[in-house]
């Protein structure tokens, strides 16, 4: 996968992500900074909403890539908040896949904003596979359910 390709979530696209690498239950985002992302006007410092979003996309595309094309769902995300993100810098998330069963997926991220030794946040994350069930977009119609 390439740098310029676009997230697939459209809330990660909003809040400008891109993806840095993925691949083999691996993934890379950047958050990149603005000032429409800041939390706190006085601090300067990205959102821990925007934060959060960020771990969620970057593990959950490390599943999508370590599992291939099944549908997948956030069970579990823990975030540890260790410290302020620096205003005015990018915040970059890495995510790897270190565990699966036949229907869960482990995760773990770390997010920093420039030394990977000293993160800002850390997640530790569960998802479902095969969360649809094996359904198709539109079988609740089907079958007469509204």
């Amino acid at each position: 996968m390439s740098v310029s390709e676009k997230p697939l979530w459209p809330q990660s696209q909003a809040l400008g992500m891109k993806v840095l690498s993925a691949g083999e239950g691996r993934a890379t985002f950047v958050l990149p900074y603005r000032e429409d992302l800041v939390g706190d006007p006085e601090t300067g410092v990205i959102a821990g909403g925007a934060v959060t979003t960020l771990l969620d996309s970057t593990c959950g595309l490390a599943v999508m890539i370590a599992v291939g094309p099944r549908s997948t769902a956030t069970l579990d995300l823990r975030i540890d908040y260790m410290r302020r993100a620096q205003p005015g810098r990018d915040i970059v998330a890495e995510a790897h896949v270190y565990k699966m069963t036949r229907t869960i997926a482990f995760v773990r991220a770390t997010a920093h904003d420039g030394d990977p030794d000293d993160p800002v946040a850390a997640a530790q994350a569960a998802f479902m596979l095969d969360s649809d069930g094996g359904r198709k977009p539109g079988d609740n119609l089907k079958s007469g359910a509204r």
